[in-house]
């Protein structure tokens, strides 16, 4: 974080609050901020609101919520934390950040739970009213870390943030407990003072939550201003920060998440197609949100059906595919193994169907609200028998839009269900997303079936003719007259689809659905080396660990040791020229959130010896012990070769 420092006697900086104390203006490239507290105490609305002043100021940004899974745990205690981190910049930044530069501990618990990420130097603010002996004895500390040494290596601001926004509203009528559930937006005003956000937003934005409250409504906007003059008027507070705009790519933005970019996707997709589409789905952490933002938009002809469980929900999508619209259904890891023999009857029928997996920790219920890459061999192998589908990943929540669009594009195009894996990260995080002109997306109109054409003189319809390029089957809409054709999950005879038992027809037909999977269009991969080719050591990521892989190679290039990256978007099938990259070089090293699924896969698919490096930890990987491994192998090659 590189700073410069200048005086200066406007502190309101952006902001509609007048300022009166002068402080000194220190600019900054880039900052991380943590808010962190008991799950009631509003974190996860404090982080996106400071996030939107962010984005609306221009800057690039990363978000990374991080909330308890428990409904309701017990006040107090450091399962019940929940935090919200915002990493925003003047540059083009790729992750959540590793580190907090400042934290924001709303009681002993929060302290405790994050405290070991805030790098010696940082900036803590605590809301002191909460330090009594009750709640410092729930999270095991002995003695008052406001007393002792416990934080004597960080910059610390003491702030009673509870009775201050009790204070600032004690003329609203509001009882006391209700007046402190405003304390959050008190932080936020405080931490918007000290980086210049704008105000004008955040109380607009007020206003319209609680319209159908307005003494709630003005409440919070009270306490929001509270926060503002207290930072203002305060000697605790000699410095303010800067970061300026970023200069991202021209044209207009919005701060999106992964999940709100995933159904925007799949409603362009239906407007692109001219198909309606029908979301089967059952609420799952972390995927619930792609069904909330779809039922908004009826108007686009999106149908949301809320099914009673997982398996109904993706019969349901089935279906709609079956009638001529294009199903979908949304899950997390738990349903895709309820899913699977429906995933199965797609295969067979040979039908589109675009199933998202954001997926979360396990086995079983396992981690339902943290992050993991755990279920790439599920979506490769999850099925009886030979069962090929696509997969695809998005690498950011931007990325989700077009990945959205990309799923749609081939199951259309082939006629195959295909698997969408994003993760919790990417469907919590955001990131700002540049909108696209609608023109400028693909045309995904398809062709249905209008005539019979079987190659006899039957003058009947066959399911199962195929497109000789792409091996997809004609598309008949049931009642269309003429069109009969009989599908379902027992084999079928090739071109006819009668029900067949032939053992050569059986074995001709897996290798058709096979060969359909293995010949779709997908693009080269990318690699990304700015050495010009002298790079030895691939990083070689999917998923999420884009942007923690992307980071630490910028690092590790600043330290002058090339290395290359790239990124698969297409895990089934894999890009053309992946073989020949991963033996172009030295050393390949795939990080991945699971126990090295990918890995696997590309030592038997290409014999080729990579580095696994694995995290299970239901957290993202940080971009510092990515540098750290990365220059390990960088040196290890390059002593090798010395040799």
């Amino acid at each position: 974080m590189s700073t410069s420092t200048s005086a200066n006697g406007n502190g309101a900086g952006h902001g509609s609050l007048a300022a009166t104390r002068p402080t000194e203006v220190s600019k900054l490239d880039r900052v991380v901020i943590r808010f962190a507290g008991d799950s009631g105490d509003g974190m996860q609305l404090t982080g996106d609101r400071f996030t939107s002043e962010a984005a609306a100021f221009g800057n690039d940004l990363s978000t990374m919520p991080n909330f308890p899974a428990e409904i309701r745990a017990p006040q107090g205690t450091i399962p019940g934390v929940s935090s919200f981190q915002v990493h925003f910049a003047d540059y083009d930044i790729l992750t959540p950040g590793d580190r907090p530069d400042v934290l924001v501990a709303m009681n002993p618990a929060a302290l405790k739970a994050n405290l070991s990420d805030v790098p010696h130097g940082g900036t803590i603010i605590l809301n002191t009213d909460e330090f009594i002996k009750r709640n410092l004895t729930k999270v095991g500390y002995a003695t008052d870390p406001l007393e002792d040494d416990t934080l004597e290596a960080y910059q610390v601001h003491r702030v009673a943030m509870s009775t201050l926004t009790q204070g600032a509203l004690a003329d609203t009528g509001l009882g006391k407990k209700d007046a402190e559930r405003c304390k959050n937006m008190f932080a936020l005003g405080l931490l918007s003072w000290m980086y210049h956000r704008p105000t004008e937003g955040t109380e607009r934005f007020l206003r319209e939550k609680f319209a159908k409250k307005p003494d709630i409504a003005e409440a919070n906007i009270l306490a929001f201003r509270a926060g503002w003059n207290y930072g203002e008027t305060t000697e605790s507070f000699a410095t303010t920060f800067e970061v300026a705009p970023a200069k991202l790519a021209q044209g207009t933005y919005r701060q999106i998440t992964g999940n709100t970019a995933l159904a925007y996707g799949i409603v362009a997709a239906g407007q692109r197609s001219g198909l309606q589409i029908l979301l089967g789905t059952y609420p799952i952490t972390p995927a619930s949100d792609i069904l909330h933002e779809l039922s908004k938009h009826k108007n686009f002809g999106i149908i949301t059906f809320q099914a009673e469980d997982e398996i109904a929900g993706i019969g349901a999508a089935l279906g709609a595919s079956y009638g001529g619209a294009l199903g979908v259904t949304s899950t997390s890891g738990p349903g895709v193994a309820l899913k699977s023999e429906a995933v199965g009857l797609g295969v067979m029928v040979e039908l589109p169907l675009v199933v998202i997996d954001v997926q979360r920790g396990g086995p079983s219920t396992g981690l339902p609200t943290k992050t993991e890459q755990a279920d790439l061999l599920q979506a490769m192998f999850g099925r009886n028998g030979e069962s090929p589908v696509p997969v695809i990943a998005p690498l950011s929540p931007a990325d989700c839009f077009d990945a959205a669009i990309e799923a749609t594009r081939i199951a259309l195009k082939y006629r195959t269900p295909v698997l969408l894996l994003s993760d919790g990260a990417i469907a919590n995080g955001s990131e700002p997303w540049l909108i696209p002109d609608v023109e400028t997306l693909p045309d995904l109109s398809v062709e249905f079936a209008a005539e019979p054409n079987s190659d006899n003189d039957s003058g009947e319809f066959w399911p199962y003719v195929r497109d000789p390029e792409t091996l997809a089957r004609a598309w008949a809409i049931p009642g269309t007259p003429g069109l009969q054709h009989r599908i379902g999950g027992l084999e079928k005879a090739d071109k006819t689809g009668h029900i067949s038992y032939d053992p050569a027809n059986h074995d001709k037909m897996v290798r058709l659905r096979q060969a359909k999977i293995d010949g779709i269009d997908v693009p080269d991969l990318v690699v990304d080396d700015p050495s010009g080719g002298k790079a030895r050591v691939l990083a070689l990521g999917w998923g999420s660990s884009f942007g923690p892989i992307g980071a630490a190679c910028r690092r590790v290039r600043k330290l002058g040791m090339p290395i290359a990256q790239a990124h698969l978007r297409h895990l089934n099938p894999f890009p053309a020229n992946l073989g020949d990259i991963l033996r172009s070089y030295d050393k390949v090293v795939v990080p991945e959130m699971n126990l090295g699924q990918l890995s696997l896969l590309l030592r038997a698919k290409y014999l080729v010896d990579v580095h696994s490096h694995t995290k299970v930890a239901g957290m993202a990987f940080k971009a510092e012990e990515l540098q750290n491994l990365f220059s390990e192998i960088i040196t290890g090659v390059t002593t090798e070769a010395a040799k």
